[in-house]
């Protein structure tokens, strides 16, 4: 076991290990490291941790100490002078009309070596510039051509996602990444939509293309003649997120179904012609491969939620007009003749919920055969209580229908009110 720490010397970049001296790093502190270039400054991401011996490389490079707040200072004086070593460095490149496009400028950390990052579409003879930039800074100057991937890792930005670019956030180094994985996880093959703002290919494609991977082994290809629950059929279509297929049945091919993977039995993958001697199943032997049953849970919920409101009396309210449908029709008379707030006639003082009351007495009347005399009239019956005049003529007799009664009541026109006299 060696104990290392993790140094990172740019935002994004990679990791490096580094023995720490019998110091202990915490995450996040600046360091003074010794490298093949002299001394740099970097950031610790990862404090002293036991690794095995395989993963380093021997011999690693030593810690020189913690950065002091004089190592911040001479690093920000860096960057200053980075800003005008490139302003300078771009007036020298138009003078000689040189083809190529500076991207960044990096000081090191004792301040004898400048290294100028460019692009370009081919080679550039730079002699010249080196010896005029070297007369102007009096330092080492070192030029190196990069790629458009690095350009756009150095100066970062933007997605087509909205998020910032992955080679500038948290991608250590480039992976390859080939158009035959946007064909393996059928994506449009228009260069706009597949390529990053640096021109090549997303780096993003690299990620699920694992998955995809595993998925074309379980499904079938396109083209593959298979069995299906409901009969025999050619593959159409393939979905490898959804790993479903769409088959064009033999039965009938104008309307092709879709199938799950678990529902299919593969048997000729790919294209070619149909295995000689091959004879369907019959169709009780296919249904077997169904796997997938229709749900019945929504009912199910649907009575289980039914049977708590009845527990609670939520849900008797809705049944009643189901059994009783013909009481419910007083009753919204009833509620009517509250709102109205008008008396019947002949009963000033009779208060408003006695007429609704004594409304269903004269049902009996219509039922009771006028030939038995024996039994005592409903009108008796109703001798105690007598009906307000108003109600009596809301009786209609057993051969006329009932007038509907209205919602609302005019007041007769020979009562107005009165004005009291001056």
């Amino acid at each position: 076991m060696t104990e290392i720490i993790g140094v990172r010397f740019k935002s994004g970049g990679k990791q490096y290990y580094f023995d720490p001296q019998g110091q202990q790093v915490a995450e996040g502190q600046g360091v003074i490291i010794e490298t093949s270039r002299g001394l740099e400054y970097g950031e610790c991401v990862q404090s002293n941790t036991m690794v095995e011996d395989e993963a380093v490389v021997q011999p690693l490079r030593p810690l020189v100490r913690i950065a002091t707040q004089k190592d911040l200072d001479t690093v920000a004086k860096n960057r200053e002078k980075e800003k005008k070593a490139f302003t300078i460095c771009q007036d020298k490149i138009a003078a000689h009309g040189l083809d190529m496009k500076l991207v960044e400028v990096e000081y090191n950390f004792e301040g004898n070596k400048i290294l100028f990052f460019f692009t370009s579409e081919g080679r550039v003879d730079f002699r010249a510039l080196v010896k005029d930039l070297a007369s102007v800074f009096h330092a080492r100057i070192e030029l190196r051509q990069i790629g458009v991937r690095d350009e756009a890792k150095m100066l970062g930005g933007l997605g087509i996602c909205g998020r910032p670019f992955c080679c500038s956030g948290f991608l250590d180094e480039f992976q390859p990444v080939s158009i035959k994985m946007a064909k393996t996880q059928n994506l449009s093959l228009n260069p706009t939509k597949i390529s990053g703002t640096c021109g090549r290919l997303m780096c993003c494609l690299k990620y699920e293309q694992d998955a995809y991977e595993d998925a074309v082994k379980r499904m079938p290809k396109n083209e593959s003649f298979v069995e299906t629950p409901e009969g025999v059929g050619t593959v159409s279509q393939v979905n490898l997120l959804k790993e479903t297929v769409t088959v064009r049945l033999e039965d009938q091919p104008e309307t092709p179904k879709c199938f799950h993977n678990c529902e299919i039995c593969v048997v000729r993958n790919g294209k070619g012609k149909r295995p000689e001697g091959y004879v369907a199943p019959p169709p009780e032997e296919l249904a077997k491969l169904r796997k997938v049953t229709p749900a019945e849970e929504p009912k199910s919920l649907l009575g289980s939620l039914d049977n708590a409101l009845t527990d609670i009396g939520v849900a008797a309210a809705p049944e009643v007009p189901e059994e009783t449908g013909g009481e419910t029709a007083p009753k919204r008379r009833r509620s009517r003749g509250r709102r109205g707030g008008s008396k019947p006639a002949g009963g000033e003082g009779q208060p408003k919920q006695e007429p609704a009351k004594q409304q269903p007495a004269p049902q009996p009347r219509q039922k009771a055969p006028k030939a038995d005399k024996p039994k005592p009239a409903p009108e008796q019956q109703a001798k105690p209580t007598p009906a307000p005049q108003g109600e009596q003529q809301q009786a209609a007799p057993a051969g006329e229908k009932k007038r509907p009664r209205r919602r609302y009541h005019r007041k007769p026109r020979g009562d107005k009110p009165q004005t009291p006299e001056a």
